[in-house]
Parts: structure tokens; sequence; C-alpha cells
């Protein structure tokens, strides 16, 4: 058996194309069982980002079936999708998944959350009844390999978004967030981010502010916290401990003397403030207050920036550790393409042992147990050895070095 990937990705393909051959979860059972008539084992891993179909095979790759599978699947003209598409076959494969395992492959390089999204695909293949022994194997050797790289490299340990480093820099400031009450101004994706990451790390509440108040109370319930409109920032500043605000506004929402009078009413308990919005969202007056920590979008950056080349850094090591785990598994994939020659070696023993045991239990009829002992001591021996003395004996005779010197590694034998 062997490996095979087909796909598009966020390098290969525009946001248009994987639309189109995006495989939804009410449709994805379905995909899988079709599938297994193109290659018995597949595995299909969606996201927003690629679209991949993971096959082992045997024999010729089934690289065109597969795509003429996928194109159909979708309804879409092979000829039409082919020039978006990646193949890779056999280790190129399998560095593939490991790659893309580890975050490697990934728009933000060292993501995690692609590691999810691959345990998710295989739980739904396998529910499917879609794998078998080697796409299982290769998931969990790529599991294994993304958790070494988290493990001995900081691939995954420095924030590299806007909203994470937001999240982050509130983590230095404030040791315990189930503490904390967070007030995020706007509604967009950026603040939706902030909201989540903030909800991962234990807040103790949210407020959210936004133009439209029906859109702050619909974002704020999904972490069971407060909206309200932009008019009201002022009456629930002095709750705050947190600020990050991101909102489109031309003019600044927050003022260096709302800021004052909340920490007036907060008896100047600090507060930690960041403005993502361009226009500012906050006077940069503000961050002259004391007990008031206030950082900008720039500010950010800077930190994303060095923790991006951080992560680059670590990523050299990651594909080092990628390397030896894609020969690690090429071994193993090896060795089940050889396991037919053992199981047969182990048959064709079993088969001697069957025939000198029966033979030897009949002797004990007329002869006595030690005799029948020495009977099947000997007769075992000599009919399992005698195929390959007879090997290496002719070897000896053709001066067959070679031969012999792996007669010696295989049935481990010294010099002596």
């Amino acid at each position: 058996m062997s490996i095979l990937v087909v796909g598009v990705n966020h390098k290969t393909a525009p946001v248009a194309i994987r639309e189109q051959v995006a495989f939804s979860p009410e449709r994805l059972a379905d995909a899988l069982q079709s599938a297994k008539l193109v290659a018995p084992e597949n595995l299909i891993l969606s996201t927003c980002n690629r679209t991949e179909l993971y096959a082992a095979y045997q024999g010729h790759p089934p690289t065109e079936q597969l795509i003429d599978w996928l194109a159909h699947f979708h309804q879409l003209p092979a000829k039409q999708l082919k020039p978006y598409l990646f193949t890779y076959h056999h280790e190129e494969a399998v560095q593939h998944a490991l790659r893309v395992a580890c975050g490697l492959d990934s728009l933000v390089l060292g993501e995690p959350q692609i590691l999810g999204q691959l345990k998710d695909a295989l739980q739904n293949a396998s529910e499917a009844h879609a794998t078998g022994l080697e796409l299982n194997r290769l998931m969990q050797h790529a599991f294994s390999t993304a958790k070494r790289v988290r493990t001995q490299t900081s691939i995954g340990s420095n924030p590299v978004s806007v909203a994470f480093a937001a999240v982050s820099l509130a983590r230095q400031i404030f040791s315990k967030l189930e503490q904390q009450t967070a007030l995020l101004v706007g509604a967009g994706e950026t603040i939706e981010l902030v909201g989540r990451h903030l909800a991962t790390n234990g807040i103790g509440q949210i407020m959210i502010a936004n133009r439209n108040v029906e859109r702050a109370q619909a974002l704020a319930k999904s972490y069971n916290g407060l909206g309200f409109g932009l008019p009201q920032i002022s009456e629930y500043l002095p709750k705050a401990d947190i600020v990050i605000s991101s909102t489109a506004a031309p003019l600044p929402i927050i003022g260096k003397g709302m800021v004052e009078r909340a920490l007036k009413v907060r008896k100047h308990r600090p507060m930690f403030m960041v403005d993502i919005a361009v226009p500012r969202d906050i006077e940069p007056e503000v961050g002259k207050l004391d007990d008031v920590y206030l950082y900008t979008v720039d500010d950010l950056r800077s930190v994303i920036e060095e923790n991006l080349q951080s992560r680059r850094e670590a990523a050299m090591q990651a594909e080092v550790m990628v390397n030896e785990e894609v020969e690690r598994f090429m071994g193993w994939l090896r060795a089940q393409q050889q396991m037919s020659v053992i199981k047969q070696y182990r048959q064709h023993n079993e088969a001697i042992r069957n025939d000198v045991l029966a033979r030897a239990q009949k002797l004990l009829q007329s002869k006595s147990p030690e005799e029948a002992l020495e009977f099947l001591a000997h007769t075992l021996t000599n009919k399992l050895t005698h195929a390959p003395t007879q090997m290496m004996n002719q070897a000896a005779h053709a001066g067959n070095e070679a031969l012999l010197a792996q007669a010696k590694l295989l049935f481990n034998l010294t010099e002596d």
C-alpha cells in the first residue's frame, strides 16, 4: 500500500475555487462512502483554507480517478479544477500530511487549529468506515509528530494575530483573567476572535459595546455576557479591567476625560487598554494617565513580527523533525509491504512443525517418550535449517560473500 494526497489550499487556489470544492458536514459521510469506489481507504480534510483527499492504494496511484471523482462530486469540469490542484505520492504525501498537522503548511505559520481539524477528519472517516491500517497509522503518526514539534520547539508559543497578541498582553498584566471583566468595543471579526481567546483563557465577564445594539447583544450572548450601545460605554467603563476596541469610527470613542472618571470610580485600579482600530478609537492622551496600560495596533504589530520571526526559526527545527518522522513512517510502510513474505515464512515453518509434531505423537505409540522427543528435536531442526543451509552452501561455493554476510545478519551469527 502507498499514500496519495490530492487537494487545493490557500497557496494554490483562490477562495472562489476553495469554496466550490469544500465539503459541508451534511455531505461528508456520503462523500467518504463515494470515494471508497476510487480508493478503499480515504480521508477528507475540508477547512476554509484547504480541501485535501488522502487515499491509501495498492498498485498504480489512482490520481486521475480521484481528481475526476472530486470534480464530479462538486459538479465541476475536471479541466477547470486541475490548474489549482496539487498531488503528492508516497513519501511526499507522508511529508505533506505531517507538515499540515504541525501547522507548517498553514496560512498562519504554526497555528494549532489545523491539528484539531485533522483529528476531526480522521474521526469522520473512521465513523464512515473509510479508513484502514495505513491511513489510521499515518494520522496517528502525524499527531505524534505535531506533539513532538509543539513540545520541542517554540513554534506555537508566541502569538501571531492581533487578537491573540492583545489577549496575551492582558494575561501578562493580570495573572488571573478569571477575576477580570473585559469590555470589547465593536462587533467585527477581530473583536469576535478576541472574545473567543478571552473565553478560552477563562475571562470572568465579557461586555460588548457596538453601534448596532442587537449585534452587540447577540455576540455577548455567546459568552454569557452583556451587550449594549456605544453611548453606554461611559456607564460600564468603570467595571472594565480590560478594554479592547476595534471599530470603523472616524473619531475616538473613548476620551481621556471618560477614562479619568472611570479610574476615579475604580479607585485607580489599573486598566489595560488595546486600541486595534485605525483611525484610533481611544484618544492617545489616555496613555499618559497613571494606572492605564494603553497599547496601539502598532505596538501589537511589533510584538507579532518578533513572534513571527521566532516561529520561522522554530519552523526550521520542525522541518528537520518532520523529515525524521517521515523516514520512520516510511520504514513502517516498507515493513508492511513485506509482511506477506514474513507471513509466508511463518506459515511455512508452522506447517513443518505441525507435520513433525504429528509424526512424533504417532511415534509415542511404539517408542518411549525420550525417543519420540529425540526424533522431534532432530527432525524439526533438520527441516527448519535445510533450505537456509543449502542456500549458504551454494553461496560459499560461488563466492557470494554478500549473501553470506546477510545470512550472518539475518540469523544473528557472530564471527565465532
